[in-house]
């Protein structure tokens, strides 16, 4: 790796990221969709085979979770108009987003309460189906929520499935891992909160903790399942399953933008904001949003200042070869999600020349704009979801971003464009723990921790 000055002059944005200061990144290598498809491993095929798996599986879906019944076994997630809270960005920022502000409540899927409820629960569904085929568990036609008989339960209590996590991919997995019936082990790092791990412990995942950050529970977990042939290791860097399992949000997310009769097109630009840790949530679903809407969909990742490790890796061109200790920054931050030293390389390859940008954001924001929602549209979110507001934020008022939408000829158009800001996470926070939370929202504020 070249030394860090040598880095900075290639990446002047770096000088600002190691200081651990909030900034706006535009991805100059982004180009027209047409283009970045080209030589893509990945397409629409793939996503329309993901989709497919979960139809199959919704039987069984509904029968487990009784709570996913009116929407017949799918895990979706309702979108909603924020404009009480878009008021608040200018009373509280002085920003000056115009167009309308949608929220992406990914915090209330269903099962696991975050993002990773899409491509966690895709990636379990997707290898228990290969074991259903390999093992000829169903006959011809047979509904799937037959594999939820006892001794279907039985033959998947035989195989164990194991994850590093540093919290939200861990509730996904462990929870309908262990549900099928399988042995479920959850590798979680010291951010990890201790009320995921109590939870997942009480469906009986056997949940190891290490005091290492999140790169070091996926070094122990992968080790350990390749110990085991009938262990499945789920990948967080490198899974193209986790990754399908997220960009099946795409299609699902025009059809409710046509139920609210909103158009995307050249005219009228749709703009999304994605919290951003390892990568693998906010590249799938980028990967299936510009699917759908191309060139006319702009997507941001948003990730903390001591752990901005994708920018870091698209920004140098490094990819997973630096982390950002590398550059004297400690991956702490209170959004535990986000608590990421490393990005994946996968997802940073095929965002290369898809994502629009990026934004850092510091933790006393993310109290803040927690504490916004909740007096404003009466919505909790968990800390880390809150980072994705900081993109909305900022597009308009940042110089780099602002070039942007020149260089796009998007700011005639912003005032009929759509920003969506994608919670990834929030529902299952436990009373006591969204009080604490709010509590200290309330104590920064008082204060003067953030402005």
């Amino acid at each position: 790796m070249e030394n860090l000055e040598a880095l900075i002059r290639k990446a002047p944005v770096l000088e600002l990221v190691r200081q651990a200061q909030e900034v706006a990144w535009v991805n100059s290598e982004k180009t027209c969709m047409a283009e970045s498809m080209r030589g893509c491993e990945l397409g629409q095929d793939d996503i329309d085979e993901a989709e497919a798996r979960l139809l199959r599986f919704a039987p069984l879906i509904q029968r487990y979770f009784p709570e996913t019944q009116p929407q017949n076994g799918l895990i979706e997630s309702p979108l909603v108009e924020i404009s009480a809270m878009k008021k608040r960005f200018r009373q509280n920022y002085g920003s000056s987003l115009v167009g309308r502000l949608l929220l992406k409540e990914d915090s209330h899927l269903a099962i696991a309460g975050s993002v990773k409820a899409r491509g966690g629960i895709y990636e379990v569904l997707k290898h228990t189906e290969d074991l259903v085929v390999e093992h000829q568990l169903l006959g011809q036609g047979e509904s799937y929520d037959r594999l939820g008989d006892p001794e279907k339960k039985q033959f998947f209590g035989q195989y164990t499935i194991q994850v590093g996590s540093t919290g939200n991919l861990g509730l996904s997995i462990g929870i309908i891992s262990a549900v099928l019936g399988y042995h479920v082990v959850v590798h979680m790092s010291a951010d990890a909160k201790q009320w995921k791990k109590d939870l997942l412990r009480r469906y009986g995942v056997d949940v190891r903790e290490y005091q290492g950050d999140y790169g070091e529970a996926v070094k122990n977990g992968r080790a350990l399942s390749d110990l085991d042939p009938k262990s499945y290791f789920v990948d967080d860097e490198n899974s193209r399953n986790l990754f399908l399992g997220y960009a099946v949000a795409g299609k699902r997310l025009k059809k409710q933008l046509e139920e609210l009769k909103i158009t995307v097109d050249a005219e009228r630009p749709l703009f999304v904001y994605i919290p951003c840790g390892v990568g693998g949530a906010p590249g799938g679903i980028s990967f299936g949003l510009k699917q759908v809407f191309g060139d006319h969909v702009h997507c941001f990742f948003v990730e903390p200042v001591q752990a901005p490790c994708m920018l870091l890796g698209m920004a140098t061109g490094l990819d997973n070869a630096i982390s950002v200790q590398d550059i004297g920054l400690s991956g702490e931050t209170q959004a535990d999600g986000l608590a990421v030293g490393r990005p994946s390389a996968f997802v940073g390859g095929i965002m290369r020349t898809m994502l629009s940008g990026e934004f850092t954001v510091e933790d006393a924001k993310l109290y803040r704009y927690m504490k916004d929602l909740m007096e404003t549209e009466h919505i909790f979110l968990e800390p880390s979801a809150c980072a994705a507001f900081q993109g909305a934020v900022c597009i308009n008022s940042e110089p780099e971003t602002k070039r942007y939408l020149e260089e796009h000829d998007l700011l005639s158009r912003m005032e009929h464009a759509v920003h969506i800001v994608w919670a990834t996470g929030g529902s299952l926070v436990p009373q006591e723990i969204r009080e604490v939370y709010l509590n200290a929202a309330a104590a920064l504020e008082q204060d003067g921790g953030y402005v």
